[in-house]
């Protein structure tokens, strides 16, 4: 290969990462607002799955594709209302309430949405770019959305009045309920937020990113999202940068099939591609293990209160 075919060969790998992490991005910085409320939430992989479904469906019978994408949106914030409801109106365990919303959420797209396994796909409206040739312009439309959004988010919870509040409920609610803010409302806030927009990055797999469904369509992607909280920092700029490197990862294994990398090709070497394809998931558990200890969260950044039910009254968080 010569220097113009691999510096085209790279733009396409790069463009392929931003495609396979933005539905990441979005989910991660939902996720990202909960927490930072002090709700942890499991069920992303539940709300993604619907939204999946829901936007797909939605499609399939308006044609709107935007219209899906609210639709996945507004099925994730559903989901997320049942989530708040149990773990801050109810205090229920917020991890036991998120793994019911996952099983919840996936049993319902996998019945609901078998009517639409191996339906047509919407057709993307080409675009020509520079070293990558032709691209979806929903697709690069999807990436400018989340490049945009990232530092937004950011500046919102780090500058901002608003942000410093949600900032203060999820570290020291008693503090923040005696300077009146109402702990309850901004977390009922938030968790409907995060769950939009897990939502909205699920419709936007289905839509986007992967068109069409099928019964398990995100792969695990919510939980990719929460061990994505962890590596950022509880950041949403680190999150977006964690989110397009772990869709590096997912898309690596079908960009490196080209037959003009005789050396690391995996449609040459198999063995590469299973390894690669296993990546993601195992730098996910590591995550995992790693935000499961409370002193090791802690010093990563995690909010003190994470994770804890909010009774007015009582001392401490």
């Amino acid at each position: 290969m010569n220097a113009n075919e691999l510096t085209s060969l790279a733009a396409i790998i790069l463009f392929g990462a931003l495609v396979s992490g933005s539905p990441l991005l979005f989910a991660t910085i939902g996720e990202i607002f909960a927490e930072r409320s002090g709700v942890m939430n499991l069920g992303l992989e539940g709300m993604m799955l619907v939204g999946a479904m829901s936007g797909f469906a939605v499609w399939a019978n308006t044609g709107g594709m935007a219209l899906g994408l609210l639709a996945g949106a507004a099925l994730g914030a559903l989901f997320a209302l049942l989530h708040a409801f149990i773990t801050i109106t109810l205090r229920a365990d917020q991890v036991v309430s998120g793994l019911a919303i996952t099983f919840l959420g996936t049993g319902l797209a996998s019945i609901l949405g078998q009517p639409y396994v191996g339906l047509r796909v919407p057709q993307p409206t080409s675009l020509e770019l520079p070293l990558i040739g032709s691209a979806a312009a929903e697709q690069v439309a999807l990436i400018v959305l989340g490049v945009i959004f990232a530092p937004l988010a950011g500046y919102y919870l780090n500058h901002t009045r608003p942000g410093l509040n949600l900032r203060s409920v999820g570290e020291y609610p008693a503090a923040a309920d005696s300077l009146g803010v109402n702990v309850a409302a901004t977390r009922y806030a938030y968790v409907l937020f995060g769950g939009a927009l897990s939502g909205f990055g699920g419709a936007a797999m289905s839509l986007v990113t992967d068109p069409g469904w099928v019964d398990g369509k995100t792969s695990g992607l919510g939980w990719i999202a929460v061990a994505l909280v962890i590596f950022a920092s509880w950041d949403p700029m680190r999150g977006m940068w964690v989110s397009f490197f772990f869709g590096l990862l997912r898309r690596l294994p079908l960009d490196l099939q080209n037959p003009a990398l005789p050396l690391i090709s995996t449609a040459n070497n198999p063995q590469i591609g299973r390894m690669m394809d296993m990546l993601p998931y195992f730098a996910t558990i590591f995550i995992l293990i790693l935000g499961s200890r409370k002193a090791m969260r802690k010093r990563m950044g995690a909010p003190a209160a994470l994770g804890n039910p909010y009774v007015r009254g009582e001392r401490g968080l």
